[in-house]
């Protein structure tokens, strides 16, 4: 049998509801030398009988005999590819039909290129809208975000087989709900990280989401991968400025304090500087990191002003002064500031 050229990896659990219609995505591609690899992980349902029975060849299934997590199923999948390239998609995420041959093409000329992602959009009820990520990117920009936040949707990417086929596991079960952030800084050693800035996938918003339900676990997870990342540059300071980057930049939660504000600040200033001596970007990515690591201090730095916390000034003086204030302006603090005084003569009141 002819090895395709891509390998879908899909590990399912009780997705009988949404896995029909990700699979028709999934037929819809223009590139057409592809296997969707679906894990049954232990389902309940009548998923094993729909994908048993699903009329196109290239869709195979693996069945896992008790439910082990997406982790487990999920390296499941990657030890039955035969592909050249592995694309990751979640069973309820819909693929927009140029999304294989526009990676593959990527992939082919940026030989030094291990994973590429691509932009995404959200379904939610039916309606699809823009996710906050950045419109524009660059590989240096997506390593850089990978020091500090998880920059990829996991459904979107495509990775070399042969370097995962070199990671052992492909992700790591210990860091579920944040393995794949894991496995970006994994792979880093082997090459770089890239996205294509065209929406190419539909990221299912719903109730039953995964990253709804174990929040607590997912930031315990990112802690320890990010942590793990930095250790060679932070030392002991790795574990605390990871923990705040998962609370306050990927998790949005208000700061309690200047003194934390300040770590926060000085730390990503830290984290950047050696990032650009590391990796030396271009002209383009030297200013889409300084923009993009502006724009979500600011957001820090409102998202305390509301909560009334710190105030404009302890803002402005915690701010190491290349980081900036993206798009927010000191008229745009000081409607946040208002907010956070009004919050604190309510405490007090």
């Amino acid at each position: 049998m002819t090895a395709p050229l891509v390998s879908f990896v899909i590990p399912s659990y009780n997705g009988e509801h949404f896995l029909g219609e990700t699979l028709r995505s999934i037929e819809a591609q223009t590139l057409t030398d592809w296997e969707a690899i679906v894990v049954d992980d232990g389902s309940s349902d009548n998923t094993r009988a729909m994908v048993r029975g699903w009329p196109d060849p290239r869709v195979r299934l693996v069945e896992r005999a008790q439910n082990g997590g997406p982790v487990v199923a999920r390296n499941a999948g990657v030890a039955e590819a035969r592909g050249r390239y592995i694309a990751g998609l979640d069973q309820d995420d819909l693929c927009r039909p140029e999304r294989l041959m526009r990676q593959v093409a990527y992939l082919e000329r940026h030989r030094d290129v291990v994973l590429v992602g691509t932009q995404a959009e959200q379904l939610r009820d039916g309606r699809v809208s823009p996710l906050p990520y950045p419109a524009h990117s660059t590989p240096d920009l997506i390593g850089w975000l990978t020091w500090i936040e998880n920059p990829l949707v996991w459904s979107s990417v495509m990775i070399r087989a042969d370097i995962a086929r070199k990671l052992d596991p492909f992700t790591r079960p210990e860091l579920v709900y944040a393995e794949d952030f894991d496995l970006y800084h994994r792979l880093s050693p082997h090459g770089r990280l890239a996205r294509l800035d065209e929406p190419l996938l539909l990221y299912r918003q719903h109730a039953g989401g995964v990253s709804k339900r174990f929040v607590d676990t997912m930031r315990k997870s990112a802690t320890r991968a990010m942590a793990e990342a930095h250790d060679d540059i932070l030392g002991e300071d790795a574990h605390i400025l990871a923990a705040l980057l998962v609370l306050h930049n990927m998790g949005g939660a208000p700061v309690a304090d200047v003194a934390t504000l300040r770590t926060l600040g000085e730390g990503i200033s830290r984290l950047q500087g050696a990032f650009i001596a590391r990796h030396q970007p271009d002209r383009e990515s030297r200013k889409l990191i300084r923009w993009e690591t502006a724009r979500r201090w600011a957001r820090i730095g409102r998202t305390a002003l509301r909560s009334g916390a710190v105030g404009l000034g302890d803002v402005i003086a915690a701010r190491p002064p290349h980081l900036g204030l993206g798009y927010a302006g000191i008229e745009n603090l000081l409607v946040s500031g208002a907010v956070g005084a009004a919050r604190r003569l309510r405490r007090v009141g």
